[in-house]
């Protein structure tokens, strides 16, 4: 797509956006659907689940009628990574700036809210970056091997959609750019912290664009489907103590691998 395109596009999201605010009922329209961004919502007015024992994986459909996709549900995330079908799915192009870093813990992970600006171009679909968060360890597999620990850059288009792009973490050198995260980790659940220091979120994907594609869910409830994925193949590394201070404060927070299913998985050439 040529710059004078994607010049265009960009200048109507904020056009429709400066709408949306101009007009009180569009900005509640549009309140509302921030609320409704994955694992950026408020946890507490939903059921108590985890990942382990009465509130496990295995009981989240049982937990409300919003969460029975987790339970009967047919595209479900994360899988196993195998059998993949060769095929031409389109590039990926991430655009995330430079951020203020916004924090919290709900919970169930580390997540960092992401300022408006950040989107991917994936095979021609665009969606802005809304936050990214962390698994330990891996929820995919790849040929049924398990990483230490997954990155989710969470999306979401103007009609709702959402698409996940998946980063594998593996041991090696410590990786400074998920340092000032690291450093700013509360150890207990609670709001949104802004720290003074600034991220560079585009510095934790991998370089080898080489993805999976597939249909899919969110990867906690309400599982929701819908959800496309792409998950790098090559994957980045922290180091072993920065994996272990994660682990201290989230020791499991993976979904089990799903059925594939009747879906198609692709692999990028």
């Amino acid at each position: 797509m040529s710059r004078m395109l994607l010049g265009r596009r960009r200048a109507l999201q904020v056009m429709a956006g400066a709408a949306a605010i101009a007009c009180p009922v569009c900005r509640a329209l549009a309140e509302e659907k921030a609320a409704e961004a994955p694992h950026v919502a408020d946890h507490s007015a939903a059921p108590h689940w985890s990942y382990e024992g009465e509130a496990g994986p295995e009981h989240w459909g049982d937990l409300s009628a919003d969460f029975r996709s987790c339970a009967i549900g047919i595209e479900q995330t994360p899988i196993d990574l195998a059998r993949a079908v060769r095929a031409e799915t389109g590039a990926i192009e991430p655009a995330f700036p430079k951020m203020p870093l916004t924090i919290l813990n709900n919970g169930h992970t580390i997540q960092v809210n992401c300022a408006p600006g950040g989107y991917s171009n994936v095979s021609g679909q665009y969606f802005d970056l809304v936050q990214f968060h962390f698994h330990h360890p891996s929820e995919h597999l790849l040929a049924g091997t398990k990483f230490d620990m997954e990155l989710h850059f969470v999306h979401k288009a103007l009609d709702g959609k959402l698409a996940v792009l998946g980063v594998f973490i593996r041991p090696g050198k410590e990786n400074a750019d998920l340092a000032p995260i690291w450093a700013a980790m509360p150890k207990q659940a609670g709001e949104p912290v802004k720290v003074g220091s600034t991220i560079d979120p585009a510095a934790l994907l991998p370089k080898d664009r080489r993805h999976f594609r597939y249909k899919g869910s969110l990867t906690t409830p309400p599982c929701s489907e819908g959800v496309l994925w792409s998950v790098f193949e090559q994957p980045i590394e922290a180091s072993s103590a920065q994996i272990r201070r994660f682990a201290e404060l989230f020791p499991l927070n993976a979904r089990p691998v799903q059925s594939l299913n009747s879906r198609y998985l692709l692999e990028s050439f």
